[in-house]
């Protein structure tokens, strides 16, 4: 059976997804004084005190959205994975809306939205997977079990070094897991779309 194509939307998500994950943290973080990036969290960054709140808060959204158009357009990805990817951009949206009032202070409605966005964006590998072997490794089985499992683990380790009040490094391994997340999003949309232009080839020469 033929894999489904992957949208130029996707794509697009697929590359600029990573940088702006990076490049907004790192601008916000530059701009507001003796922030701590390995010991505060991204979202330290744009809570309600803070002077950059909304230069990080708009890169929130830019990466709700591109999620979206990840979980409309890859059509490679099994359903329920581009649901989760789909749930996983409304809850960022959520996160986004509901800030931390505060740089030492916490809401519970950013925290269940940021917890359910970190366990959405860990899951959706085992949820996109294919059993079909026209698709690639990183949808069968192994890859997409391996990936959520690593993706995982990853996410554990940050919520504990989050939910711990001597916690000094809670940045570093929220960045940590925001990295893994978002590559490895985007290798599975170039791999799935690189996959389907082989097969087009294909079927094109025959």
């Amino acid at each position: 059976m033929a894999m489904n194509k992957i949208g130029m939307p996707a794509i697009i998500a697929a590359a600029i997804g990573p940088v702006q994950s990076v490049l907004g943290w790192v601008i916000a973080g530059a701009l507001m004084p003796d922030y701590d990036p390995i010991r505060k969290t991204i979202s330290d960054l744009a809570a309600d005190d803070s002077p950059v709140k909304w230069i990080q808060s708009s890169f929130f959204i830019l990466g709700g959205t591109l999620t979206l158009l990840a979980a409309i357009y890859a059509r490679s990805l099994a359903l329920p994975g581009r649901v989760a990817l789909f749930a996983a951009a409304i809850a960022t949206y959520g996160l986004t809306y509901f800030a931390t009032p505060s740089q030492t202070g916490y809401s519970n409605a950013h925290r269940a939205f940021a917890i359910a966005s970190f366990i959405l964006m860990s899951a959706w590998p085992l949820l996109s997977m294919r059993f079909d072997k026209s698709y690639p490794w990183v949808l069968r089985p192994w890859g997409a079990i391996g990936a959520t499992l690593a993706l995982t683990i990853i996410s554990l380790w940050f919520l504990s070094t989050w939910t711990d009040p001597n916690g000094t490094i809670t940045g570093l391994s929220e960045r940590v897991i925001a990295v893994a997340q978002s590559v490895w999003l985007s290798v599975v949309i170039w791999i799935c779309w690189l996959k389907s232009r082989q097969q087009s080839e294909v079927s094109s020469i025959e």
